[in-house]
């Protein structure tokens, strides 16, 4: 069965709480079952791993490219702005990984160091962009790249 991993980097712990306005008020807890939902209902399975440490970030996927894992699905959260190290990491391993993010960056000035590493990346549909990205995994998965 396809296995895909959800890596939830710094401060997506405390969604619902941390600025609201931006990133919408479904709580991590709520995030986490909404994706579970969505993969049993499609038949695949999913790990969702929330890390505010850009090492811990790196570790995982180091495991999940020698693990049982077929795809990275990653929101890094602040790890963005200076995640360096994990953009190398991803650049290293053979995974196929989609970078999402709840806010569109560009509408707020913002640049991701990771995303020019990942295979797509997508924003700015709140919660709605995990689902897209699970999609867009599991389309790579299929077409082989």
């Amino acid at each position: 069965m396809t296995r895909l991993l959800v890596l939830q980097g710094a401060n997506m712990n405390w969604l619902g709480r941390r600025q609201p306005e931006i990133y919408g008020r479904t709580t991590a807890a709520e995030l986490d079952a909404m994706l579970e939902a969505h993969a049993a209902e499609h038949g695949y399975e999913i790990e969702i791993l929330y890390t505010n440490l850009e090492g811990e970030a790196i570790d995982a996927l180091y495991a999940a490219e020698t693990g049982d894992v077929d795809a990275v699905v990653m929101n890094p959260g602040g790890l963005c702005y200076t995640g360096f190290a994990l953009r190398d990491c991803m650049k290293g391993i053979e995974l196929p990984v989609i970078e999402i993010h709840l806010s569109n960056h560009y509408a707020r000035g913002i640049d991701s160091v990771t995303a020019e590493a990942a295979q797509g990346v997508f924003m700015g549909l709140g919660t709605d962009i995990y689902i897209a990205g699970l999609e867009a995994a599991l389309l790579l998965l299929r077409r082989g790249s």
